[in-house]
Parts: C-alpha cells; sequence; structure tokens
C-alpha cells in the first residue's frame, strides 16, 4: 500500500517520536516500504535576532540536529531501516516539502490534543494536514 512514509519529529519533544515512530516503522514494515524520518530546525526570523548568534551557528546546529536524530532512532529500536533528514526553515512548510521532494504517501506524525489557543494559531500538524498532497496519519498523544 506505502512505498514511503515519512515522520516528522522534533528532537526537544519526546512525544512527538513516542507513538508516530513506531506506528510509522510497523506500516514500513507491512507494506515493505522505506522509512524517513526528519526534524526541522527552526530559523530565526528576523534578521536582527540572528545577528546575535556566531556566524556558524546555523551550521552546528543543523549537525547537532542530525546527530540527536540518529540516536534518536538508533535507540527505537524500529527493526526496519531508517534514512534520516535534517531540513531548516518552516516547520509545517519543511515537512510538507520533504514530503514532496521524496516523494511519500503517507505522512506519520504527532500531534497534542487542541487547546484554545490552536484554534485561533494552528499547530502544525494541522498545517500539514491541511496543506500536504499526501495522506496524513495523526497519531494524538
Amino acid at each position: 500500500m506505502f512505498k514511503r512514509i515519512l515522520v516528522p519529529v522534533d528532537i526537544d519533544q519526546e512525544s512527538s517520536w513516542q507513538r508516530a515512530l513506531p506506528i510509522g516503522a510497523q506500516l514500513a514494515k507491512d507494506d515493505g516500504a522505506e522509512l524517513h524520518v526528519v526534524c526541522v530546525v527552526p530559523v530565526f526570523g528576523m534578521s536582527v535576532v540572528g545577528s546575535y548568534f556566531p556566524a556558524d551557528f546555523e551550521q552546528k546546529a543543523l549537525a547537532a540536529a542530525k546527530t540527536k536524530l540518529v540516536e534518536i532512532v538508533d535507540g527505537a529500536k524500529l527493526g526496519v531501516d531508517v534514512s534520516a533528514h535534517v531540513a531548516h526553515g518552516t516547520i509545517y512548510e519543511e515537512i510538507i516539502a520533504v514530503a514532496d521532494r521524496l516523494d511519500v504517501d503517507v505522512i506519520v506524525m504527532s500531534s497534542h490534543r487542541p487547546e484554545l489557543k490552536d484554534y485561533l494559531i494552528g499547530p502544525n500538524a494541522a498545517r500539514v494536514v491541511r496543506h500536504a498532497r499526501q495522506s496524513v496519519f495523526v497519531v494524538r498523544d
């Protein structure tokens, strides 16, 4: 059914991978699919904010994110080969861009229970659901 599966995770929030990663791995095993995991390092936002960081900060942050992502994937003992990816930018936009670039069939991601502020601002999972061309499997905490 699926050929390629993407699981976006927040490397600083265990809840973002604790349930979604095993579900993505099981789907990959069941279908003989490729499993891809991505984390997104957000941008600074305004350039004035970035001016307070060292020039090589972004490269170091991306390298550290990749190291942490590999540790998470290896520690999960999923029983399936996983390709780890690190993106940089607006979180939901980068998840969608990676999904498109990898031509995945489904995105499996965690989402917390909506709070009032989420209805006004909208969490990343909601934005991915609205804008992705792929099916999105949302795993609730």
